[in-house]
């Protein structure tokens, strides 16, 4: 099975706008979530798919891959499928540009859903992590995700996810980690795909997966990834970088 691993990088992220360029470490958050990428060594190609010269440059300087863009597009898959469209490759992993901290443990748990589907009935699948503190819950930024029995996504949400009634009755609660393998063909066939109308309502890009009928896998994961959302969230991320640096 070939797999290829594309990081989507829009420079203008309306919630942070150059996030991406923010320094992490040694170098910029999208040089280091490339490196992250690479150092799994689970991919036949890693690339890039950026709007940004900036971007460009600084991967191009990295001796890394690069997509340009041609097209304006309103999420990362629909970047993706434009920069994947004439590579031979049979899964495809989308890795989040603001999520240096990806790992390897995880992303090989989503590569073993397909290697384990023998009837190729799973169109694509993700992570997820158990949440406890009210605070995160409750925040719009950490999207939420519910499951059926089989771990099969039932919906996303910024609300709080489920409402529970009757504190006897809480449950487990899990936020989406916007880390994405498609088989190709569903990958394409999103990008043909209008944006549908919970997707719009959430902004939430998977939801479209969900309303056109297609499943979607969850697989659990103990990582803690920090995606960088907000200025917050990057000095929490700098913070944490800096004393895994520390650690001999």
């Amino acid at each position: 099975m070939k797999i290829v691993a594309v990081i989507p990088a829009r420079l203008n992220a309306s919630r942070f706008p150059g996030k991406l360029l923010q320094p992490l470490g040694d170098a910029p958050v999208i040089v280091q979530t490339y490196k992250a990428a690479l150092k799994t060594q689970l991919f036949d190609q890693v690339w890039v798919a950026t709007d940004s010269d900036a971007i460009e440059e600084l991967i191009l300087g990295v001796g890394g891959k690069v997509f340009r863009s041609q097209k304006e597009h309103s999420c990362g898959s629909d970047r993706i499928a434009e920069a994947v469209a004439d590579l031979d490759a049979e899964l495809i992993i989308n890795v989040q540009g603001d999520e240096p901290f990806i790992d390897t443990q995880s992303l090989t748990q989503l590569i073993q859903v397909f290697q384990g589907d023998l009837n190729s009935s799973i169109d694509m699948a993700s992570l997820m992590i158990p949440i406890t503190d009210p605070e995160e819950i409750q925040n719009p930024n950490a999207v939420k995700v519910i499951v059926d029995r089989k771990n099969f996504a039932l919906y996303f949400s910024r609300a709080a996810l489920p409402f529970v009634r009757r504190p006897e009755n809480a449950t487990t609660v899990y936020r989406h980690i916007g880390i994405y393998a498609f088989r190709k063909a569903t990958l394409m066939a999103f990008a043909s795909s209008a944006p549908t109308p919970l997707e719009e309502a959430e902004q939430i890009e998977c939801i479209r997966h969900l309303e056109y009928g297609k499943k979607i896998k969850m697989v659990q994961t103990d990582n803690q990834t920090i995606g960088i959302d907000t200025p917050e969230d990057l000095l929490r991320a700098q913070k944490i970088w800096s004393h895994s640096s520390d650690t001999p």
